[in-house]
């Protein structure tokens, strides 16, 4: 199965393409960041990542897509841009009909690390290792939104095995 995880921003949008193989082992297929000027305008900034997004769910044609949901408690002022961001990610996993799984911060550190209130630097560290990357993944938007990819593989391992369970 293969899923895309998500970091949305409006300056640096991380994306990670992650395939889980026979037995544990996790591929990553694609990571990276798209990057968008401040100086642009708004919507052609959502725009620019809208069809960029578009292109990899194009280019991959991932299963699902996992999506961190929104949790600011210091700066407000950046839940905003965040959350137009976040509306096109929906958005553009909406039009390719791709399923969102959507998990906490909390449930992202706690399925990669073993632990809820990781920093990042155990999360650049676990996803480095889990998915033998040769470098720790940079910006740090990358390295979130692969941790977002591998806890959406784990949940939905869980989801089906809870749905087997129930037949």
């Amino acid at each position: 199965m293969l899923v895309l995880g998500i970091d949305p921003g409006t300056a640096i949008c991380g994306y990670g393409v992650v395939e889980a193989a026979s037995g544990s082992r996790l591929i990553p297929r694609a990571y990276g960041a798209i990057t968008t000027s401040p100086k642009a305008r708004m919507e052609d900034r959502l725009l620019k990542l809208y069809d960029e997004l578009d292109d990899i769910i194009k280019t991959y044609h991932p299963a699902a897509m996992g999506v961190e949901q929104l949790f600011f408690n210091r700066n407000v002022t950046t839940a905003i841009p965040v959350g137009q961001a976040r509306g096109v990610v929906l958005l553009a996993a909406a039009k390719n009909q791709l399923e969102i799984v959507e998990r906490t911060p909390l449930q992202v550190k706690q399925s990669v690390t073993g632990y809820g209130k990781a920093t990042k630097e155990q999360i650049i560290y676990m996803v480095t290792k889990l998915l033998h990357l040769p470098v720790p993944p940079k910006p740090d938007d990358v390295a979130d939104a692969l941790a977002v990819a591998v806890c959406t593989l784990h949940s939905m391992d869980s989801l089906r095995w809870r749905n087997q369970l129930e037949k």
